[in-house]
């Protein structure tokens, strides 16, 4: 039941009730949020009976980069990989007055540790606290392990579930969409980008021209590590085909050193539809981003990998980027990465939500933010809907078009599971 519900309700017994009874009725509908259950829950698919472990591909201790001479050094770029295996952490948060909330963190790779962090660490403090007071208990949770030096990873990415829960919580309570909560939008819909790939360079500008087709105003590709310059031949391609239709984004995944990005970074200059260059450099490297796009005309883009506004401060103060793109299930949530896009603000750089993995639900709390924040420019996730995660465990689909993410209009954050569905995902 919303609350607006719950009021109609009160309001049609007044008339026939004594006057204590509807004082109470309306009473409970403004009385505290307070929290009695906070649930999280591991998805996966496709599951299976594999121990955890099983799904983790680790590139092995040692291996180089490849390529000629200097090009060939220590790869400290290559992440974890899953066996094609998609996986979730939820959090279901459920409140006195029976309202639930749903957030996610991200946690491709080991959700089990953001589950026991929810439940052994951050629930003791969330059990029996009013819901509504968002930003006061995301306060609570990052300061729980502050001054022990926590303050990214699994630490934020675990806050972020809660985070969202709470928010979709509040926006329920008030019975309405969270970025009517947060302040309203500036826009009903968001560009979309996804992903594109191919064995070969025909079979990347063939998949190229077929995502502009379906609609896509923008596809983002991989450029990684090689032998000197060679690998750029396949964003020239990738270019050539987008033309003047769209444009191309390019991620490289920390897979430079900076005197290397320099040399790639001269060659993507030359095209004339690049969006901009991902994480060239790994991410502690600051300084090296500043010197990047001070020699670059090619915008850059970083900021997926970190985790809170401070360290997007110092990004900021360098003159590192002119786009960022936190995750708002990484990056602390709602709350944090509101608190990001506005100081990105102040400096005058743009912002893209991050949405490689998940669920429908990771997307639609981004879309209700973007919407939200004046300098979002285009959104990740364009194809997640149409994923195994997207609306197929959802009540109601969410509203989607191809090459844009519509702002969800129903209460919360617009995104209630069917359980019955996640039940055949959920492993734990």
């Amino acid at each position: 039941m919303t609350r607006r519900n719950f009021l109609t309700l009160a309001g049609g017994l007044t008339g026939g009730l004594a006057g204590s009874l509807a004082d109470q009725l309306f009473a409970a509908g403004n009385a505290p949020l307070k929290i009695t259950k906070v649930e999280p829950m591991v998805i996966r698919t496709p599951k299976d009976d594999h121990p955890p472990d099983y799904f983790l591909e680790m590139t092995e201790v040692g291996r180089e980069t490849g390529g000629m001479g200097l090009w060939n050094r220590l790869d400290h770029a290559s992440p974890t990989r899953f066996r094609g295996a998609t996986q979730a952490t939820l959090v279901k948060i459920t409140t006195d007055q029976g309202l639930v909330g749903w957030g996610e963190s991200h946690a491709p790779a080991a959700p089990r540790v953001h589950q026991t962090v929810i439940s052994d660490l951050f629930a003791p403090i969330l059990l029996g606290q009013d819901a509504r007071n968002v930003e006061t208990l995301w306060e609570k949770l990052y300061s729980s392990q502050r001054t022990r030096g926590y303050a990214t990873g699994f630490f934020t990415e675990s806050i972020a579930g809660i985070d969202l829960a709470l928010w979709d919580l509040l926006a329920k309570y008030l019975d309405a969409p969270l970025y009517r909560v947060l302040g309203g939008k500036y826009r009903d819909r968001i560009p979309a980008y996804t992903g594109v790939g191919g064995g070969t360079t025909e079979q990347l500008q063939d998949n190229c021209r077929a995502l502009l087709d379906r609609g896509f105003s923008a596809v983002k590709m991989s450029l990684s590590k090689g032998s000197g310059t060679s690998n750029v031949d396949r964003v020239i391609a990738a270019s050539e085909a987008i033309g003047d239709r769209g444009q191309l984004l390019i991620d490289s995944l920390g897979a430079y050193k900076i005197h290397e990005a320099r040399m790639v970074g001269a060659e993507i200059d030359k095209l004339p539809n690049i969006g901009w260059w991902e994480d060239a450099l790994l991410p502690e490297d600051v300084g090296g981003f500043a010197e990047l796009s001070a020699a670059l005309k090619t915008p850059v883009c970083a900021g997926e990998e970190i985790s809170n506004r401070f360290q997007f401060r110092d990004l900021f103060e360098a003159r590192a980027v002119d786009i960022i793109n936190p995750d708002v299930c990484r990056a602390g949530g709602v709350s944090e990465c509101r608190r990001i896009a506005i100081l990105a603000d102040v400096y005058g750089v743009l912002w893209s939500p991050h949405v490689s993995t998940g669920t429908a639900l990771y997307l639609a709390a981004s879309t209700h933010l973007a919407a939200h924040t004046p300098n979002a420019v285009i959104i990740e996730g364009g194809q997640l809907l149409e994923r195994a995660f997207g609306n197929v465990l959802l009540k109601e689909p969410l509203p989607w078009k191809v090459g844009e993410a519509q702002v969800p209009e129903r209460p919360g954050i617009g995104v209630e599971f069917d359980e019955a569905q996640l039940a055949k995902v959920r492993v734990s």
